[in-house]
């Protein structure tokens, strides 16, 4: 089964490549990007060695669709997708900051609370609280790049307006926007018995100063999910969440120990695993978009990527 590790196109008045941990980013005439879905999985900011079928598609396409559903509450980089790995839109500055929000107490949030901390980027979480228990009302708490490595940090608003990451006024935006995207996200998933967990949105600004939204939205990769059915009743008697998101992936990791920490050494992913993660992924984009989910030819993936970008530049 061929998948996508890495690109290596040229296109037409390509400027730059930038390859981040799962996507690959073209900049065309520094007027527009073309970002590729690769199938590369990362967990713990480090990419594992396997790649997984259809992982691709299956971000760029739900996240496609999700921009579409959101597009009349916040403007979007997104103008096409002429391939199903494949997004083409503006040309954005990124603010450097990726603004998480959270509904429950789960993941990284939990994971902190365990470790006795009550803050987090400055918001105070309630003392009594169980794993995946409900916050009173979503929090924001943001996250940066390192200044060296690719690990995410968690950051304060003051910070980030104080160490001019963001300007107030530029943030204040963010913060509006990140309300108003994970309100909806939460009422898309609801329609599908889903619980949008938390997630995390990504900004830029076009070259006219309008602020957009870029990158992926409601995907596994950037999202975790609950199954509403059984959410109350499980935490009732204290049971795990049945759940779709990349978290599987990370308590297989961590069982198998590894964190990303310096020295660990990464778990081999047996061919039956791979599999197994591709039909989580297939099984959320049935879920969240109440479609069927309808596999690429991946034939001649690469050539089939190129010959769709060039038709359509």
């Amino acid at each position: 089964m061929n998948t996508i590790n890495n690109t290596n196109f040229n296109f037409p008045k390509q400027k730059s490549v930038y390859r981040g941990k799962v996507r690959e980013v073209y900049n065309i005439d520094d007027k527009l990007l073309v970002m590729i879905a690769t199938d590369r999985l990362s967990a713990f900011d480090v990419v594992l060695p396997k790649q997984i079928p259809y992982k691709g598609q299956i971000l760029n396409q739900i996240a496609t669709k999700m921009m579409e559903a959101t597009s009349d509450i916040v403007p979007n980089w997104l103008i096409a997708t002429p391939d199903p790995n494949v997004a083409i839109g503006h040309l954005c500055t990124p603010f450097k900051v990726e603004m998480v929000i959270r509904g429950y107490l789960s993941g990284h949030a939990a994971r902190e609370y365990k470790l006795g901390k009550r803050i987090l980027c400055g918001v105070t979480m309630l003392d009594g609280m169980k794993e995946n228990d409900r916050f009173p009302i979503p929090i924001i708490t943001p996250a940066t790049k390192a200044e060296e490595g690719n690990h995410d940090e968690d950051i304060s608003p003051n910070d980030i307006i104080s160490k001019n990451i963001v300007s107030e006024q530029d943030y204040n935006v963010l913060e509006t926007y990140t309300r108003a995207l994970f309100k909806r996200g939460t009422e898309i998933a609801a329609k599908r018995g889903l619980i949008l967990v938390d997630t995390k949105y990504e900004f830029g600004k076009k070259m006219d100063g309008t602020i957009v939204l870029i990158d992926e939205i409601h995907t596994p990769d950037s999202s975790r999910y609950f199954y509403a059915e059984g959410y109350q009743e499980r935490q009732n008697k204290g049971e795990t969440q049945k759940q779709l998101s990349k978290e599987f992936v990370r308590q297989w990791l961590i069982v198998n120990g590894f964190q990303g920490i310096e020295g660990q050494q990464l778990p081999v992913m047996s061919k039956e695993k791979v599999l197994e993660i591709s039909e989580r992924y297939i099984e959320l984009y049935e879920k969240i978009t109440g479609e069927k989910f309808i596999k690429s030819d991946t034939t001649s993936i690469l050539k089939r990527m190129e010959d769709n970008i060039s038709n359509y530049l």
